[in-house]
């Protein structure tokens, strides 16, 4: 089965190289597509280098437009998504979600952060729905409908279509790995800032 890594990026220079890199360990992987949303620094051209493919968006259309985008451009019986801001990414991490759906025992697989830093693991446990940290059959990702609009609402899109579908979903640890939070890359106010436009964006979704 043909598994296609989607990464939708902005400004993520400093991390999708080692993203990028550990995909490049797995087997099971056949593509990695880098969705560059309308980002102002090198994340293209290190996605670039690393050998995946990259789409350079002009302009910033949200989470949710990258990632449909890039199942635009999928011809995987799997799809694997991926954050661009991970830390401690491991090969076992990718393999444990790949391999419950390409065994058929789910539909689509959440990967939570565990034993990693406390804030981040604490956000996942309480909202496990919103990981963007996850693989899932690829008629299923052609299905999602609305995900383009859904910017920072785009996992809440997809895991309620798989509710609503009755799809089997499960969870797995990803242990040691977390992310950056959005102020550590942005300074505390702008990073406040695009949290509560994240959260917004959310609610948005939840409220539709």
């Amino acid at each position: 089965m043909k598994v296609n890594a989607i990464i939708p990026a902005f400004n993520e220079e400093k991390t999708i190289g080692d993203i990028i890199g550990t995909l490049k360990e797995v087997d099971y992987i056949s593509g990695i597509t880098v969705v560059s949303d309308g980002s102002r620094d090198g994340t293209a051209e290190v996605a670039k280098s690393m050998g995946a493919d990259v789409i350079d968006l002009d302009e910033n259309i949200g989470k949710g437009g990258a990632i449909k985008i890039g199942i635009e451009k999928s011809t995987g019986d799997i799809i694997l998504l991926l954050d661009a801001d991970l830390i401690g990414l491991k090969r076992e991490h990718i393999v444990n979600l790949i391999e419950p759906v390409m065994m058929n025992e789910a539909d689509m697989t959440l990967g939570i952060f565990a034993r990693g830093r406390l804030s981040t693991d604490l956000a996942q446990k309480i909202s496990p729905y919103l990981s963007g940290q996850r693989a899932l059959k690829g008629d299923l990702a052609d299905d999602i409908l609305k995900l383009d609009i859904s910017r920072y609402g785009a996992e809440i899109v997809m895991t309620r279509y798989a509710i609503r579908e009755n799809k089997r979903i499960k969870i797995v640890s990803l242990y040691n790995a977390t992310h950056y939070t959005k102020e550590e890359k942005l300074g505390l106010a702008k990073g406040f800032a695009a949290r509560m436009k994240m959260y917004w964006d959310i609610v948005k979704c939840l409220k539709n």
